[in-house]
């Protein structure tokens, strides 16, 4: 489970693509949203000349380097996230440059194997309010669940269920206060499915498939994430439950998504 998505600089860019030719930070950040993090390293380098911006610069480079790490798995590439996140100051950051250091610090964590501790850091940035933008809080929200998930897997089945009771609350109290929250609303369909409540994890995903045009895409990615997640977990589970042939639930699986699909 867990869609893992990598949360985005929350830094505003707008001002930074007119700025960026003339300062080396702003071109450091409008690269690394842009997901080309070889020149996003290569201008974070050449901001960190200026001893004003090192910090921030450090910031930006050690994103970039937990983004490739996480396209390619390369040691070395988190080791030196690692050492920018370390060697930094974070006491001299603006709120949004904090709060960006604190999400660095919970993938680092994660990509250690540190579940439980990437999870504590994750939830500070979420019971914060609303320091990141929609997409963002989401995307942090989303590695949040799957580093809690991770974490509870080797776990007994019992506390394994008050872990996703856990999931599944924190998701109802998101969607309250972001109801195109994608990333909540499949959490939700997910730990119902985990917790073993596979009623309630299909009426979630039924939920999920009509709201799911709320989210920015007009729900593309949420509702073929739902789908995945009945077709090859749901569905079977339910008609083993059940004693009927999974053909007969997918059967009315795909006629309830037609009776809501344009």
């Amino acid at each position: 489970m867990g869609r893992l998505i990598a949360a985005l600089i929350v830094i505003a860019t707008t001002a930074a693509s007119t700025a960026a030719a003339d300062d080396p930070l702003a071109r450091a950040r409008l690269l690394y949203n842009q997901r080309q993090f070889d020149a996003a390293l290569q201008a974070a380098d050449e901001a960190r000349r200026t001893p004003a911006l090192a910090d921030a610069a450090d910031l930006v480079a050690a994103r970039a380097y937990l983004e490739r790490f996480r396209d390619a798995q390369a040691p070395d590439d988190l080791s030196r996230a690692r050492e920018r996140l370390r060697r930094l100051d974070p006491r001299r950051f603006a709120t949004r440059e904090r709060t960006e250091f604190i999400v660095g610090l919970g993938e680092t964590l994660y990509f250690d194997e540190a579940f439980g501790a990437a999870s504590s850091v994750f939830d500070t940035v979420l019971l914060a309010g609303d320091l990141l933008a929609d997409e963002a809080r989401g995307r942090v929200l989303d590695w949040w669940a799957t580093a809690i998930d991770r974490e509870a897997r080797p776990r007994p089945d019992a506390e394994r269920r008050l872990v996703y009771q856990r999931i599944r609350a924190r998701m109802i109290e998101e969607l309250a206060m972001h109801p195109a929250s994608g990333a909540a609303t499949y959490w939700l369909v997910a730990a119902a499915r985990a917790e073993g409540d596979l009623p309630a994890a299909w009426q979630a995903a039924q939920a999920g498939w009509v709201r799911a045009s709320l989210t920015g895409d007009g729900g593309v990615a949420l509702r073929a994430d739902i789908d995945q997640i009945m077709r090859r977990a749901i569905v079977p589970e339910q008609a083993k439950a059940l004693a009927q042939p999974p053909q007969t639930l997918q059967a009315q699986w795909e006629q309830f998504k037609e009776r809501w699909t344009r």
